[in-house]
């Protein structure tokens, strides 16, 4: 792979429950606030808990064409939502770069979840669904809608790695650009909140009842959320050569697929992973500066988390700061990794890093340094940003700051 081109982000759009637009976003989580409340998507009173992180009053229209709306689905919606957002803020002309150079590479979970959901009520009414759900029913619905707003003709993938699908979405688009195969590339993820979703992690009782706190002693599990973040990503000359912003460099990723278990994470696959990245990166492990976390807030994925950073990081692993900002967003299923890279390119451009909010109680299990409930300012040269999906499919991903 051609090292030499070097690949760098040069615009952020964010859809969260904590803000949408990177500005937002960012000082959302530099305040340590939370989006975690009362879900209001549909009745919760059946389930064991009734909190989530919700896009609370999303409104697409201003963004979008009102005539395309029918035919998008939440997921895609918030995809090209965030797509927009992203490339205004890259200051890209993108009518100036050929359709067939644009490439888009997107991650989910879930997709188009909430069209099955109104397809099912719809037929258990006795009724057929219309054109406009039929449209949206494809799981590549967001990365299509994602293409057609950009008039992109180049490659157009969908990863479906449940968790990990934001930081392989990203891994691919890095090397899309190293391999000559495409000058810019939207690279983001979405998931919507969901019944089905919400339903499934009460059942396997992984919900906390009110808050989530990742590596806190007395953690009771993950918060169901919603989100969709973009993230520009160029050639390092093309973006220094019109001046663009640069947050970072996608200095290089890992991936593992250690088919472990079903739902249970492994510490020897997670351990991969990291080691995976880094060896892509050319770093040390002495060289990472800040770790952002998977951490989901449930019991066994935060204990192996740990046990994995401390195999690949050693004696130096209680001093290296490791945050999770699920404990602010909730668990954005695919969008998850996006969002957290996002902020790592944040951390990375603005040397600040943000807090895992809700700590209160260590568990000897878990002693790293979590950044506990407050923002702390810290030079950040090197951010991983760590996925681990079902399955066993995990992924890292290393960021730089351009000197």
């Amino acid at each position: 792979m051609n090292r030499a081109q070097r690949v760098v982000i040069t615009g952020l759009g964010v859809v969260s429950s904590i803000g949408i637009g990177k500005e937002a976003f960012w000082d959302a989580l530099l305040q340590g606030r939370s989006g975690i409340g009362p879900v209001a998507a549909f009745d919760t009173t059946a389930h064991f808990t009734h909190n989530g992180g919700e896009v609370k009053n999303f409104d697409p229209r201003p963004f979008l064409r009102e005539d395309l709306l029918p035919h998008m689905n939440r997921a895609s919606q918030m995809a090209v939502v965030s797509t927009v957002l992203a490339l205004r803020d890259s200051r890209l002309d993108l009518p100036q770069v050929p359709g067939n150079r644009i490439a888009v590479s997107h991650g989910t979970t879930f997709g188009s979840i909430q069209t099955i959901e109104a397809i099912n009520d719809l037929l258990l009414g006795g009724r057929d669904p219309d054109q406009f759900l039929l449209q949206a029913l494809p799981t590549h619905a967001a990365p299509a809608a994602v293409a057609g707003y950009a008039r992109s003709r180049g490659p157009c993938m969908m990863f479906s790695t449940a968790c990990a699908a934001g930081n392989y979405a990203l891994g691919y688009a890095a090397d899309l650009i190293r391999l000559g195969r495409a000058d810019v590339v939207i690279a983001g993820a979405s998931d919507p909140f969901s019944r089905i979703a919400f339903t499934g992690f009460n059942q396997f009782s992984a919900v906390a009842p009110d808050r989530c706190q990742p590596f806190d002693k007395n953690r009771k599990g993950m918060m169901v959320a919603e989100g969709a973040g973009a993230l520009v990503l160029e050639p390092l000359d093309a973006a220094a050569a019109r001046n663009a912003p640069v947050y970072a460099e996608v200095l290089g990723y890992g991936l593992s697929c250690d088919a472990h278990h079903m739902t249970t994470a492994s510490v020897e696959g997670i351990a991969a992973c990291m080691k995976n990245a880094l060896r892509d990166s050319g770093v040390a492990a002495d060289d990472i500066d800040y770790i952002s976390a998977h951490g989901t807030g449930t019991v066994a994925n935060d204990r192996a988390e740990c046990a994995a950073i401390r195999d690949v990081f050693g004696k130096r692993y209680p001093v290296i700061p490791v945050s999770s900002i699920k404990s602010m967003l909730g668990h954005t299923m695919g969008a998850a990794s996006v969002l957290e890279a996002i902020a790592c390119a944040l951390a990375v451009r603005h040397d600040r890093i943000p807090p895992t909010v809700n700590y209160e109680t260590p568990d000897p299990e878990c002693d790293i340094d979590c950044v506990p409930n407050q923002a702390r300012a810290a030079v950040v040269r090197l951010a991983m940003n760590n996925s681990y999906a079902f399955g066993g499919n995990n992924a890292s991903l290393i960021l730089k700051k351009i000197a």
